[in-house]
């Protein structure tokens, strides 16, 4: 960090507040706050808005944060933006609802769940509901009962909206019943305009309004907007400024690290870091996956494994509003699950035939470098492929080409046969061609966070696979010999085809690997090297 961002203050006096979520205490509890005020006046404009977000990002500080606001609570805002740019006289009843806490298996949990918030919500507003087992008669009556006693347009802010669904998408019965709740529940927003100022709703997912929201057609989207690509999460400017007390023996080259690891997140605006990720990192300065390690959703990698998605073929595809939105139960795509959970992000926009498309990528080191090995571990449930993996890096560092053939031809070798013949991936020609070997190599290679780019373009073609490591250019390629037309095909194709030419004035050594597999054996047949001078 450049000493000119750091502040005089060299003792620390601010605590981190690490899954905190409610705004009053952070205000009144000396937590450090990164004011996203102005950034919430302008959202409050809008009438009806709904923001998709990962999990952990912030949401429901966000929400709460609104909820003050609307309430007029003027001494939480104390030197924020909102202190001096919002009307204090004017206050609004607001109404809160939120699936975060718990799970709900059955119909019978989830409505008992609503029935609960519904009745604490009257009685915080000091209103009597009319035969509260009538879910959306009840939601209609708070609505127009708290309208008609402060004589003031009702905030309706529901936070986690679509979580009875997530929790159930290995069971899409239970998680149609969910939908169908949810949706009569939503729909009563709909008929209510008269009496709502504002109505948030935030989840991880975008569902289909046409089976959720039944209509709710004035629902604004911000997921993807540029101007809110910051509210939630936290950028490089306001790591450096609010948290400063906390980098004051952070040096450049660790704030690169910082921000390779952590950072990345963006939905076409600024990038912002994960606030669980960058927060525990502060506080234990040490280099891990902490937002992957609270728990990747065995869905999304079953979905990827079943449908053949390679951890690269995301990031090297367009995607427009409509696949990144392709989102029911039943009919989901593993691009927009990726994207929507946070797997995935916007790494640049381009407008194409007046339509914006959206090119992906893993957000930064943490993701790139966790999924791949949780991957792995589908390839090896035993893991034994930890042993072997951890010989890799120094086998690089030395250039020890036979020890890495060696070790490479120990993995293969250890992928069980019968996940070959009874994986899903095995039952299409995948298998049998060099972009499943890529794939495996790719994941192989990327879980150790080393800087590795496949099909990589050039002007006579496209490489299988390139890493970059200790001032080396590896450039792979990949051949089944049962395809082979002739003997030593990969290492042949490299040279003919000129890839190590784009690399030539990076003053670095390159180095071309030809690697050859046996479909039958499922084994490294040949492993060919060749240095450039």
């Amino acid at each position: 960090m450049h000493d000119n961002k750091r502040t005089a203050l060299s003792k620390k006096s601010k605590k981190l507040p690490i899954g905190i979520q409610t705004f009053a205490d952070i205000r009144n509890e000396n937590f450090y706050y990164v004011d996203k005020t102005k950034h919430i006046l302008e959202l409050v404009e809008y009438r009806y808005i709904f923001l998709s977000r990962p999990r952990r990002f912030g949401k429901s500080l966000t929400l709460d944060t609104i909820a003050e606001l609307f309430a007029g609570n003027k001494e939480l805002f104390t030197d924020l933006y909102a202190e001096n740019n919002w009307d204090w006289d004017t206050t609004y009843p607001v109404i809160r609802l939120g699936f975060a806490e718990g799970i709900m298996w059955d119909k019978q949990k989830f409505e008992t769940n609503l029935q609960n918030q519904l009745a604490n919500n009257a009685k915080k507003l000091g209103i009597t509901l009319n035969k509260p087992e009538q879910i959306a008669n009840s939601f209609q009556q708070l609505i127009e009962n708290a309208y008609d006693k402060y004589q003031q347009k009702v905030v309706i802010l529901i936070d986690e909206y679509d979580k009875p669904i997530l929790d159930n998408l290995t069971k899409p019965e239970t998680a149609l019943i969910m939908r169908d709740g949810l949706r009569d529940l939503y729909s009563v927003i709909k008929g209510q305009d008269a009496h709502i100022r504002f109505a948030m709703l935030t989840g991880v997912s975008k569902f289909s309004k046409v089976n959720l929201f039944s209509g709710l057609n004035n629902l604004h989207d911000i997921t993807i907007h540029q101007k809110f690509s910051a509210l939630c999460g936290y950028t490089q400017q306001e790591l450096e400024t609010v948290f400063s007390p906390e980098l004051e023996n952070v040096n450049d080259e660790e704030m690169a690290r910082i921000k390779v690891w952590y950072n990345g997140y963006n939905w076409t605006g600024e990038s912002v870091y994960n606030p669980f990720d960058i927060l525990l990192y502060l506080d234990e300065k040490v280099f891990r996956p902490y937002w992957f390690e609270t728990g990747t959703p065995t869905f999304l990698v079953d979905k990827m494994m079943e449908e053949g998605i390679s951890s690269y073929e995301p990031t090297q595809q367009l995607a427009d509003d409509q696949l990144l939105s392709s989102f029911d139960v039943g009919d989901i795509s593993p691009i927009a699950l990726m994207f929507q959970t946070g797997y995935l992000t916007i790494k640049a926009t381009k407008i194409l035939v007046d339509s914006p498309y959206y090119q992906l990528n893993y957000p930064n080191k943490e993701i790139r470098q966790s999924l791949n090995q949780t991957l792995l571990m589908r390839y090896l449930p035993n893991n034994n492929y930890k042993s072997q993996q951890v010989r890799l890096v120094p086998l690089l560092i030395a250039n020890d080409f036979d020890g890495i053939h060696e070790l490479l031809n120990a993995f293969f070798s250890s992928i069980p046969h019968d996940w070959h013949r009874n994986n899903n991936i095995a039952h299409c020609s995948f298998i049998k061609s060099e972009g499943y070997w890529a794939s495996v190599f790719y994941a192989y290679f990327a879980s150790l966070g080393l800087q590795v780019v496949v099909e990589d373009s050039t002007n006579r073609g496209r490489m299988d696979m390139t890493v970059d490591f200790n001032e080396c250019i590896y450039i792979f390629e990949f051949k089944v010999i049962e395809q082979s037309k002739k003997p030593n095909s990969a290492l042949e194709q490299i040279k003919d085809k000129g890839y190590a030419d784009k690399y030539r004035m990076q003053g670095k050594a390159i180095y071309l690997i030809g690697v050859e597999f046996s479909e039958s054996s499922r084994e490294v047949a040949d492993f060919m090297v060749e240095e450039v001078v």
